[in-house]
């Protein structure tokens, strides 16, 4: 964040002052070459992610957006359409209305993509599809997450978010006034040009927007399928009386949710998926609405059911898959405190399991409300253009720093900041890097890859050194 002039020569006879500020530097420049790509595409898919209700409004109004009439056909008339335009096809979940005037939505898996169709719920007209899985929001919450390419792409997103945070650390030493220079600096100086300028917006940027990089950067990690799985099942925890009698499968909750699309809430994820009996008595829901029993509930009732148990509009039901299958309802609320996942037997209608807010730990409760500040959805407009100005603040910080490497490294080399030997730094910089290891194990095990090439490349540049010295 600085510009750095760190000297080649010796440090004085007998000096035992620790040059930590020359491996700092370092550090950031390792980070920073690893780190600005994966910025810059976490920035600019989290922007389209971040308006996704706009964007989803102006590009898909003609399938969200329906006039309102007198009455709604049942979900199970709506079912019954899709079935008949998609006859081949399996639906997997139903998305009822949130509101008057919003569509109905069914995922319907056929054998050549998945597809998202939009129902008019007053009169059963098929709207128009759209490819679950090549649209926009869904094509960038997939870079954004996992690079397009599976486990592969999450890992490296994950290894590139603890490497920016140790981006960040050294970063704000590196901005930390000491020396002769004691006032920080706050504000670039707009007289200065060339790289002095660039210097001045990289620290500036970057100093103001920290805090903010590592809440988003620890909020993200919270998602991601190593460091963020293990985060889960060390703190997500629920009363097991609450699994008491229930038939549980060996799949998650957290099997629901997929890289184009979330369904169940990150607390929830580590929850077990319970199972349907087939051999329940037919009662329950068909007889609490007066209906004769049947072999399996019907996808009305299950909403009927949802509805009564006040689940916060917006949710999805999820259709049993396989005869022990069960209905999970399941909405990730803009404000945490409606989240909801229940989960009903298909068969008798009992509900298995419902975890709300109230059943969060103080973990859960606290990455559930990080995360919807993330993604922009907690306080409407206000929190999407404080997200907005953060990425672009990520964006200016990455850029920057590129034209400072550029205008700085030497002519044929890459510019790496040289290690000082002459002065016991290893200490004080492997206790540091040893827990930042320890907390971000991908981090640690990078380094255990980097480290002996570091410490190989430097000392092929002082032999060539030697040898023409």
């Amino acid at each position: 964040m600085r510009d750095i002039q760190i000297s080649e020569q010796p440090a004085r006879a007998g000096s035992s002052r620790p040059s930590f500020y020359n491996l700092a530097w370092r550090w950031h420049f390792y980070a920073g070459l690893l780190v600005i790509p994966f910025l810059i595409m976490l920035s600019v898919t989290g922007i389209i992610y971040l308006f996704k209700p706009q964007l989803d409004s102006l590009m898909y109004a003609d399938l969200m957006q329906v006039p309102v009439a007198e009455q709604r056909i049942s979900a199970d008339q709506q079912m019954a359409l899709v079935k008949q335009a998609y006859p081949q096809a399996s639906i997997s979940k139903y998305l009822p209305p949130a509101n008057a005037q919003a569509s109905a939505q069914f995922v319907v898996a056929t054998p050549e993509a998945t597809l998202n169709v939009f129902v008019n719920p007053y009169n059963g007209d098929i709207l128009g599809v759209q490819d679950a899985e090549n649209n926009l929001q869904a094509i960038a919450r997939k870079i954004h997450g996992e690079l397009m390419i599976g486990t592969v792409g999450d890992r490296l997103v994950e290894l590139a978010a603890g490497w920016a945070i140790v981006l960040v650390i050294s970063g704000l030493y590196l901005w930390w006034p000491r020396g002769s220079s004691k006032t920080a600096l706050f504000w670039p100086r707009l007289a200065n040009r060339g790289r002095l300028f660039w210097r001045d917006l990289h620290a500036v940027v970057g100093f103001w927007g920290s805090l903010l990089l590592l809440f988003m950067l620890l909020t993200g990690m919270t998602w991601t399928g190593f460091w963020g799985a293990k985060f889960a099942g060390a703190w997500n925890h629920f009363p097991a009386a609450m699994w008491d009698n229930v038939p549980q499968s060996t799949k998650l909750a957290g099997s629901l949710n997929t890289s184009t699309n979330q369904t169940v809430p990150w607390a929830a994820e580590v929850t077990p998926l319970p199972e349907s009996d087939p051999h329940a008595a037919h009662k329950g829901m068909a007889q609490m609405h007066g209906q004769a029993s049947s072999a399996q509930v019907s996808l009305q009732q299950v909403v009927d059911s949802a509805d009564a148990l006040g689940v916060h509009p917006g949710y999805s039901v999820t259709l049993p898959a396989g005869e022990r299958g069960v209905y999970s309802v399941s909405v990730f609320a803009d404000d945490p405190r409606n989240d909801a996942t229940l989960h009903i037997d298909q068969y008798s209608g009992k509900v298995l399991a419902d975890i709300r807010w109230s059943d969060y730990g103080l973990v859960a409760r606290i990455v559930e409300t990080g995360v919807m500040l993330h993604e922009g959805k907690m306080f409407g407009l206000a929190n999407q253009l404080l997200m907005l100005a953060v990425c672009l603040m990520i964006l200016l910080s990455s850029i920057s720093g590129l034209v400072l490497w550029w205008k700085r490294r030497p002519q044929g080399g890459f510019g790496v900041p040289p290690l000082r030997h002459d002065l016991p730094v290893w200490r004080g910089g492997l206790a540091i890097m040893l827990v930042v290891a320890c907390l971000f194990p991908l981090v640690g095990a990078s380094l255990l890859l980097v480290a002996p090439l570091d410490w190989l490349f430097t000392r092929c540049r002082i032999n060539a050194q030697l040898q023409t010295g």
